[in-house]
């Protein structure tokens, strides 16, 4: 069994212990970031059934992935990264999922893009939930108006997503994240990470990003 398989099966193991402890049925998917990784790594992960990858460059993600998907049409593409107006475009052709959409100007183009080849584009926006000046995100109290606008030029906005600040206990910004996306009363919430996924799922994340803790780190 490669190296990637066994270490998505035992983060697997290890979310479901951890819930079964806390008696939470929610058990998230795992998003495997597979950004700057060579395909020998990501096919045993294919082969093993896995589906949702995530990436943070567009032209890596088409470089990487358009003939995977072809082959295997099974497989979601999740963008994680930093969204550029001039990407969204070729992003729109390779993505499922895109994680990061935090102004009305980036959801516009999104939105004018999917009906061009008519695809739905299932969309989570990016909350700044640390009020950090040097992180991406819709500020809190910006987020109700790009909610609304969103779903006006019919964006499929499925929930809320977050990096919270680093060095800090994220438990509290997880459980702030989660009142926010019931508020809106969405289903799916995209947070936590390779170090702090298992709190993210105790406060109902329905998407864990986890790259590191599966392929090992990045040089």
């Amino acid at each position: 069994m490669h190296n990637t398989v066994k270490n998505l099966l035992n983060i697997e193991n290890n979310i479901k212990i951890y819930l079964d402890k806390l008696k939470i049925n929610n058990k998230p998917k795992i998003v495997a970031i597979s950004k700057t990784f060579k395909i020998d790594k990501i096919l045993p992960l294919i082969e093993h059934g896995h589906i949702d990858f995530g990436e943070n460059k567009v032209q890596e993600a088409v470089e990487k992935w358009s003939e995977i998907k072809k082959k295997n049409s099974q497989v979601k593409l999740h963008m994680v990264g930093k969204l550029q107006t001039n990407k969204v475009k070729f992003a729109v052709q390779i993505f499922d999922y895109i994680h990061s959409v935090d102004n009305i100007k980036i959801a516009k183009k999104i939105s004018d893009e999917q009906n061009k080849i008519n695809k739905k584009i299932k969309v989570f926006l990016q909350v700044n939930i640390g009020d950090e000046n040097q992180k991406s995100g819709v500020n809190k109290n910006e987020l109700e108006k790009l909610v609304f606008y969103s779903k006006e030029i019919g964006l499929d906005i499925i929930g809320l997503m977050c990096i919270p600040p680093v060095n800090i206990d994220p438990e509290s910004y997880f459980e702030e994240m989660n009142k926010l996306n019931k508020t809106f009363g969405f289903m799916d919430l995209s947070m936590g990470m390779s170090s702090d996924f298992l709190l993210a799922a105790k406060h109902s994340s329905t998407f864990v990003r986890v790259g590191s803790s599966i392929f090992g780190q990045r040089f």
